[in-house]
């Protein structure tokens, strides 16, 4: 349901794929079978994290490591379920900082429910240096706790939500709950977007406007995306976008729209490494518009997408080229693999007037 969007065009197998083969579960699974990756695909994503970290300590950025994930972890329990964790690879998923304050936001999958204790070295040190420190409501999780509606197609982007759920027998059921990856926000300075596509997104949001209504003007946006905000719309600089597609413009705030964009090419097919029918395709053809900006005028872009480096360079931006091979396989580019902590500069107001 998560990556409905994505999944299901690449590993449906009622539907022709973009790219990749339709997904095989594993023969004669329980509906919790573990998927095994490919050893030389872990190896060549460590290979591409490390030159990920040579590039960006090469313009001057300090870069931060969570905790490894030792193999001998087991399964881990809550009172309603258990799951396999992962380790902290996708680390802006579950943590965004809004100014001076960091928040840990309710993750919408069981296996990353402690994921951020892999970040706590990190954020223990920003609150021995004076950061905040704030965690979001923690779901239980239960079956029930999930919104369907999105997969469902039931709704719109222009309308109020109609949440749908499916029964719940659990004895910690209590309906839908607050949950929401950090992923769904963009924050522009002084202004927030949050993408709400779900009755527990809505429920999300709601604490967003209460604990920040004060020192940011939070918006609301309806089903950008079903999960992630950060292949959909991205800010390169300060009035340019990049954008998906025309389509998502008008549900943007007012002023933004008013902001200079450019559209994210189709990418070359043979720009994405060759899957066999067992491996999980997480992320859609979009990823690759999850770039890092590094200032203004800087962007770390994946090296294979030529057609989006062209397009970038001819609007003034300065390109650094970076190798991601396997950004759909692990479920994230460059921005899903980092979170920016400190930048230089104030809180800024880029929407006013």
């Amino acid at each position: 349901m998560f990556l409905h969007e994505n999944i299901s065009g690449d590993n449906d197998l009622s539907r022709k794929p973009w790219l990749y083969p339709p997904f095989s579960p594993p023969a004669g699974g329980d509906g919790r079978s573990r998927i095994t990756i490919a050893q030389r695909h872990v190896d060549e994503l460590n290979e591409d994290i490390a030159g990920l970290v040579e590039t960006l300590e090469s313009l001057s950025v300090t870069v931060r490591r969570p905790l490894d994930l030792g193999p001998a972890v087991p399964e881990v329990r809550t009172p309603a379920w258990s799951a396999t964790m992962i380790p902290a690879l996708n680390v802006r998923d579950n943590v965004i900082i809004m100014g001076d304050e960091i928040v840990e936001t309710p993750p919408m999958m069981r296996s990353r429910y402690f994921e951020n204790q892999l970040l706590k070295p990190v954020f223990m040190d920003y609150f021995n240096q004076g950061a905040r420190w704030s965690v979001m409501p923690r779901p239980l999780m239960t079956d029930g706790s999930f919104d369907f509606s999105y997969a469902d197609g039931s709704g719109s982007a222009d309308e109020e939500l109609r949440p749908t759920g499916r029964p719940d027998d659990s004895p910690y059921h209590v309906g839908f709950e607050m949950m929401m990856d950090a992923a769904q926000i963009l924050r522009f300075g002084k202004d927030v977007l949050v993408n709400v596509s779900t009755a527990h997104h809505q429920l999300a949001y709601e604490w967003l406007a209460r604990h920040f209504g004060d020192r940011f003007r939070i918006h609301r946006i309806y089903r950008l995306s079903d999960d992630h905000i950060d292949s959909t719309v991205l800010p390169l600089r300060p009035g340019l976008l990049l954008a998906r597609s025309p389509e998502i413009i008008d549900r943007l705030p007012a002023a933004l729209q008013k902001w200079d964009r450019i559209y994210y090419p189709e990418p070359a097919a043979d720009g994405f490494p060759p899957y066999d029918d067992n491996d999980l395709v997480l992320t859609s053809k979009f990823i690759d518009m999850n770039l890092l900006s590094i200032d203004a005028e800087t962007v770390l872009v994946n090296s294979a997408h030529l057609e989006l480096i062209a397009l970038l360079e001819s609007r003034g931006m300065t390109v650094v080229p970076v190798q991601h091979r396997h950004r759909r396989l692990f479920g994230g580019g460059f921005h899903c693999f980092t979170v920016d902590t400190v930048r230089e500069g104030g809180l800024e107001d880029y929407l006013s007037g």
